[in-house]
């Protein structure tokens, strides 16, 4: 039977469609209508979910690596050949362009492809005559993985990828606020893996920590927020699953006094602002010499003017909406305390009365180290300008942070801004280009970012736990 991609949301548990007893609504974040209802899932479907997975463990992970990787390539080339329909429904529950939306869902399947090209390492730790001892690294088994609304398919290839590789099976959850698109998903590769291996569930709030909390679930992948991501190791605790988290940052953007203004605005407007800010790796405070504070500051906001906020599914729009009422209403309140307390607006502020999450691109004009839009992940279309002039004291600043996911140093020579970036306390730090990332690398973050690490072999080895074999070998006759 042909997908439907505008209507009949289903969940994927073991190979099969299923409906649960009860629906969510799931808005467009643009207007605040119903695109649809979701499943929501049940505990005692989630047991089912938990249980096909762990029936389809032995089978899956038998298979070679390069059986696995076979079906990973196969995943990928699903999702390539309906980015189209996929894309409408993520713009439709997510908000941000359609143009955005097809670059996720391809970026997923260049992920999946790459990350497939890795091969888990056995090493040899001796070859004696007396024995041989080989470390492998095996699946761990059943694996929960928990995904945000800002990038759903983008992300939870980021644990698929790997996690399938290792020859784990998953179950995976998509954000209540976007589960569409990942629904989607799970039916259109219920023809490409085996029964059992992907089960898609979707629900409300109570859904996670019952999969954070289930027994028969060995690791937890999690990207989401700093608090959340605790309640997630503290529920993961109970029977000491692995845990692997990716959760807030708060980047620092440093741009030296040597840059050439008309070059780096626009790399650094954009490595804030895409996807309306709704990025963890965006530049979320820039500081910025006092020798080009200024035109600096000018060019960002003549960028500011140019940009078409609107509904993504609109042609010529460059940028959506922010994704829900709870996000969109925290941005408010940043924007409320900083008009408060009296900062300079370079542009927007408080949005107009009317439908949808709309937040104006505001940009503020060096606030104080201690307001709240410095120091808080804003995680919206609000960024802080502050001026520096000292180069130790301005790393210093932009160490000051319980946050320390990724950073970005700019600057016309190279070599010195290298020597900046090795002195950030970043996960990832980039020099003179931002949010690039890549399936080959691994990506972790510093303090309270995250646990473990993502992507690279690294990435892949959070899957897996390692196996020492040790044979001894006969001694010859006397």
């Amino acid at each position: 039977m042909p997908v439907r991609f505008d209507t009949d949301f289903t969940m994927t548990v073991n190979g099969e469609a299923v409906r649960a007893a009860s629906t969510f609504d799931v808005l467009n974040p643009a207007d605040e209508t119903i695109v649809a209802q979701a499943p929501d899932c049940s505990a005692a479907q989630l047991d089912d979910a938990v249980a096909a997975a762990r029936a389809a463990f032995p089978s899956w992970s038998a298979l070679t690596v390069e059986e696995r990787r076979r079906h990973l390539v196969a995943m990928a080339d699903t999702l390539d050949a309906y980015v189209d329909p996929l894309k409408r429904v993520l713009t439709s529950e997510q908000g941000k362009t359609v143009d955005e939306a097809a670059t996720e869902i391809a970026g997923a399947a260049h992920w999946l492809r790459e990350t497939a090209k890795l091969t888990l390492p056995e090493t040899v730790n001796e070859d004696s005559a007396d024995r041989l001892s080989i470390t492998r690294h095996v699946p761990l088994g059943v694996v929960g993985a928990i995904v945000p609304w800002n990038f759903p398919l983008g992300l939870a290839a980021f644990k698929l990828g790997p996690a399938l590789l290792a020859g784990n099976t998953v179950v995976l959850k998509p954000s209540p606020f976007t589960p569409l698109t990942t629904l989607k998903v799970g039916e259109l590769l219920r023809d490409v893996l085996p029964a059992g291996v992907l089960n898609v569930v979707s629900g409300g709030d109570e859904l996670g920590p019952l999969l954070t909390a289930h027994p028969d679930i060995d690791k937890i992948g999690f990207t989401g927020s700093t608090g959340t991501g605790r309640k997630v190791v503290a529920s993961a605790a109970a029977s000491l699953k692995r845990v692997t988290l990716e959760l807030g940052g708060n980047d620092p953007a440093i741009v030296l006094a040597d840059v050439d203004v008309a070059t780096v605005a626009p790399a650094l407007f954009w490595g804030a602002f895409y996807s309306s800010g709704q990025v963890c790796l965006a530049a979320k405070r820039v500081y910025v010499h006092a020798d080009v504070y200024e035109p600096m500051k000018r060019a960002l906001a003549a960028l500011a003017g140019t940009v078409r906020v609107g509904n993504g599914a609109d042609e010529g729009v460059q940028l959506g909406p922010v994704q829900n009422r709870p996000q969109y209403e925290r941005v408010l309140d940043l924007i409320r305390d900083a008009k408060t307390r009296g900062y300079d607006f370079l542009t927007g502020g408080l949005p107009a009365e009317g439908k949808g999450y709309f937040v104006p691109l505001t940009l503020i004009d060096n606030p104080p180290d201690d307001a709240r839009i410095v120091v808080e992940e804003q995680f919206g279309p609000v960024l802080p300008l502050l001026k520096f002039t000292d180069l130790d004291d301005v790393i210093a600043r932009a160490n000051d942070s319980e946050f320390g996911l990724g950073a970005s140093v700019w600057s016309a020579n190279t070599d010195h801004a290298l020597d900046v970036g090795r002195r950030l306390q970043a996960g990832t730090v980039w020099i003179n280009e931002i949010q690039h990332l890549t399936p080959l690398a691994t990506f972790a973050g510093h303090k309270q970012s995250g646990l473990g690490t993502e992507s690279g072999m690294e990435g892949l080895l959070e899957y897996t736990v390692p196996q020492t074999i040790t044979v001894r070998r006969a001694r010859p006759a006397a």
